[in-house]
């Protein structure tokens, strides 16, 4: 058996080269339609192929997205987000029917004036997420607490909505 027949591509229906096709230029030809056929796979699985961008299109752009968290229960939907570097005056929260909006914005400046030099640093960030909440929340009762970079967000469900909820056994089969 020649080495060639090890090479996994010649094997099974996949193509044959000829002994003539073997040069680099043959192989940097099947390379280009296998990167193609990758960025057509990206392409219909995200709408964009990844050598398009480098990076994700937020963090060419410097926005901050910061992760969050939503748990619910019978009583409440609980959110919670991490937003380290910020304060509490930096953070705005609002709810417009079922949806939830949190947005902020980081500025920050460091200035160090010395006898033979002068630094001056800026780092700015800013975020929104939007959520849709499925069900009525009352708005009276909604609390939102920062403490220690972290965002705790209480919206309580209204009393009909918490009726609503219907459990339903599950029974084995």
């Amino acid at each position: 058996m020649a080495r060639s027949d090890l090479i996994p591509w010649r094997w099974g229906g996949l193509r044959q080269f000829e002994p003539e096709d073997r040069t680099f230029a043959a192989f940097r030809r099947e390379m280009d339609s296998l990167h193609r056929n990758l960025d057509r796979a990206f392409e219909d699985l995200w709408g964009e192929s990844p050598s398009s961008t480098l990076l994700p299109e937020l963090w060419s752009r410097k926005e901050v997205v910061p992760r969050l968290d939503v748990t619910e229960d019978d009583q409440a939907f609980h959110v919670s987000i991490e937003l380290p570097g910020l304060d509490e005056k930096d953070v705005a929260v609002s709810l417009t029917e079922r949806t939830l909006t949190i947005s902020g914005e980081k500025k920050a400046e460091k200035e160090e004036k010395e006898k033979d030099s002068y630094r001056r640093e800026r780092a700015f960030g800013s975020f929104r997420r939007v959520l849709e909440i499925p069900t009525d929340v009352d708005a009276a009762r909604i609390e939102a607490r920062f403490k220690k970079g972290v965002l705790t967000i209480e919206l309580p469900k209204t009393k009909e909505a918490q009726q609503k909820v219907t459990k339903i056994a599950v029974k084995a089969a």
